[in-house]
């Protein structure tokens, strides 16, 4: 690093950058150029998000506090330091996402005849219906209790929404003030559909018509008040290994253990009785900067309600069919299509049931002898699951369940417990490193009396489901290298063999970091060549501080680098003298941003990598990951000339981060540039509505035209 950079700040805050991105999505929620009923999905997402950050990143810091933690983070701050900022800007957030739904959304659903109503809003037919409802489904469900020496405050679950009241006996006008709690059940929608007419979708919220049913529930008591309220607790998952029986059963204890974290955060209705929320304060132990008052509905998440119960497509995005794989016409399947050329799929433009076809005729084809699969995240009902539990019975079948996936452990329990009674050998994984690669491995008997290894290699989790709206790019091959170095992954977690060179393929966490800031650092040296020099990575997150410095010193040395990251970026990027060609950028869309690209110009000969991994420590270091060369000319043509390119052409979804951490939408420092979306293009392309040349030139052409020229040298 240059003398002159060294009282130059070198990083932004993580906690900061995180905020930065979850109001990319709350901006999105704001968006009237997005349909109305997308804009609410928006806003549940930065619900759910902050939920998630709550209870394990201000949890975690909470956590360090108290063990007595005091080293400075990224930014400098001490753990107790970030917490206080950290604090803050949530609620200034939540004051933000109320402000969305109260002042934007609620209105505009109004105006559409999607009403969420207050009970004295009601007519008596929808009032009568309520009650109808109240009696049938929720009151069978709920356990009033009230707060005395007799009862104990109840165990709230973690997120849980409760009703909480404050109660006198009638018969003790003058006595004591007792509180009484209610737990809305969670089996029941949060929202409750009304009868209406005229175009009309009325709903009253859950809680409400609880609220309207307190009297029967505390016969001989006066309510004096009531509030919803919600608890998130401490969700960080902690075992010690050496004292595990085994991690299946770590895993399982641990999910019953997570209910008994501490609280972390208090949400109440701001119009709440103060001795309410001081009651609840008190009993949860928290500070008052833990209390948030919520100008609505409590748990935001749940708003989601309204994109499967609005059928009105009017109101969301237009419907996309993702472009189906055609074989070529001399192909007798997918197996002889991949003895002749390697398959990329840029999902979901690319429809996913090759993925899906792919493991499904590995369980079904006789001549399929032996089938490798990892799993990190998947859906519950998964043709995945399905299929490897059918090739248990017939073929051998080993699969590496990752059961430490934050929020899906219950989950990855049962589909191990299932498929290991199929016949299917269900490992783990190392021990203390998470299997986050994504490899499926088929070793077939060909039709020529050649065995081979076929392989996919992907971004993205093997999920059917979140495959039509996670942008994730497969690359399904039988490149005997390739398949040989798979091979030696699986060994690797079944057997924790190791092996110096896994070349093609950077696997973490043995050899990915190290060479990751190789390839770096090889950019840096043709710069300094005077040899084509540019980088271009896409991902989700960039924390890891060797491979910032080592990006800080190739922009020094000449090399431009364009950064695509979604979500955490610590790097400062346009800072003179430290940073000066580092571009950052960050698209939120219709689409969530998760495939990882990392493109390096190498002096003219590019080089083109896709995987698993984010340049992050708990990437790099803490779990298994796979990064994998593209080769197939046309596949990395198609990278050079229409993936990368469009997202670097983005103008409308596209924000381009400053050097303090802040971002600008690339609309607002273009004002002169053609508005131009790339998933809106991508969905095009993939409908043969348009062609690459609809991307912006020139850097766009650029790109193109390097990337025919390396297709040709491949030929």
């Amino acid at each position: 690093m240059a003398r002159s950079t060294k009282k130059i700040k070198l990083f932004n805050g993580r906690d900061y950058s995180w905020m930065q991105f979850n109001r990319r999505v709350l901006e999105e929620a704001e968006d009237p150029a997005n349909p109305l009923v997308e804009r609410v999905k928006f806003l549940a997402i930065t619900g759910s998000n902050l939920d998630e950050y709550v209870e394990v990143r201000q949890a975690g810091l909470m956590q360090r506090i108290e063990d007595g933690y005091r080293e400075p983070g990224y930014d400098g701050l001490r753990p107790d330091e970030s917490l206080t900022v950290l604090t803050a800007e949530i609620h200034s957030f939540v004051a933000a996402q109320y402000h969305c739904w109260n002042k934007q959304l609620l209105p505009e659903l109004r105006k559409q005849g999607v009403r969420l109503l207050d009970w004295d809003e009601l007519g008596e037919h929808a009032r009568e219906f309520a009650r109808g409802y109240f009696q049938r489904e929720v009151d069978p469900l709920l356990t009033p209790i009230s707060i005395d020496p007799a009862h104990p405050f109840p165990r709230v679950l973690n997120k849980a929404l409760c009703l909480a009241l404050l109660l006198r006996a009638k018969r003790r006008s003058s006595g004591p003030q007792v509180l009484g709690v209610v737990t809305v059940p969670r089996a029941l929608p949060r929202f409750v559909r009304l009868p209406s007419d005229h175009g009309h979708h009325d709903y009253v919220l859950l809680q409400d018509l609880i609220e309207q049913h307190l009297g029967g529930m505390y016969r001989g008591y006066e309510v004096l008040g009531s509030a919803s309220f919600r608890v998130t607790r401490n969700s960080n998952l902690y075992f010690e290994e050496e004292e595990a029986r085994s991690l299946l059963e770590t895993i399982r204890v641990e999910l019953h253990n997570r209910r008994k974290g501490d609280a972390v955060r208090l949400e109440i209705e701001s119009d709440a009785d103060p001795e309410i929320v001081e009651r609840l304060r008190v009993n949860f132990e928290l500070e008052e900067d833990q209390v948030f008052r919520c100008e609505g509905p409590v748990n935001l998440s749940r708003l989601m309600f309204f994109y499967g119960d609005v059928q009105r497509p009017d109101l969301k995005f237009q419907p996309f069919t993702p472009k189906p794989l055609l074989l070529s016409r001399k192909s007798t399947g997918i197996f002889d299509e991949l003895r002749h050329r390697d398959i990329l799929l840029h999902h979901p433009y690319d429809a996913y049931d090759p993925v899906v076809d792919f493991i499904q005729q590995g369980a079904q084809d006789p001549a399929v002898m032996t089938m490798k699969q990892t799993l990190y995240r998947t859906s519950h009902d998964s043709p995945m699951f399905q299929a490897l539990t059918e090739a248990g019975a017939s073929k051998e079948a080993t699969v590496v369940v990752e059961l430490m996936a934050r929020f899906d452990e219950a989950s990855n329990i049962r589909w191990a417990r299932s498929m290991e009674d199929a016949g299917v050998q269900v490992f783990h994984g190392v021990v203390g490193l998470k299997t986050h690669c994504k490899l499926a491995m088929l070793v077939r008997h060909d039709e020529d009396g050649v065995t081979r290894r076929y392989c996919h290699l992907g971004t993205g989790n093997y999920n059917p489901d979140t495959a039509r709206f996670y942008t994730d790019l497969s690359l399904l091959t039988s490149d005997p290298q390739i398949g040989e170095r798979v091979h030696m992954v699986f060994n690797y977690l079944t057997a924790h063999a190791e092996v110096d060179d896994y070349s093609p393929l950077l696997v973490a966490p043995l050899t990915m970091a190290e060479s990751f800031l190789r390839l770096i650092r090889r950019e840096q040296e043709h710069a300094q060549a005077g040899r084509p020099a540019h980088i271009v990575a896409k991902m989700n997150a960039l924390l890891e501080p060797s491979i910032i410095q080592a990006l800080y010193q190739a922009s020094q040395a000449g090399v431009e680098i364009d950064l695509i990251i979604r979500g955490l970026c610590i790097l400062r990027p346009g800072v003179k003298g430290l940073s000066e060609r580092i571009r950052v950028r960050s698209i939120v869309g219709r689409f969530l941003e998760h495939s990882r690209i990392f493109h390096f110009a190498n002096g003219g000969s590019d080089e083109i990598y896709i995987g698993s991994a984010d340049w992050m420590p708990r990437n790099l270091f803490e779990r298994c990951e796979v990064a994998f060369p593209v080769r197939d000319p046309a596949a990395l043509a198609r990278i050079h000339s229409e993936i990368l390119p469009a997202y670097l052409a983005d103008t409308v979804k596209a924000r381009l981060q400053q050097p303090d951490g802040a971002y600008i939408r690339a609309s607002k420092l273009m004002k002169d540039t053609a508005p131009f979306s790339s998933q809106e293009f991508l969905m095009q392309l993939a409908e043969g509505k348009t062609d690459l040349d609809a991307i912006p030139a020139p850097g766009a052409k650029r790109q193109a035209k390097s990337a025919e020229t390396a297709a040709d040298a491949a030929d």
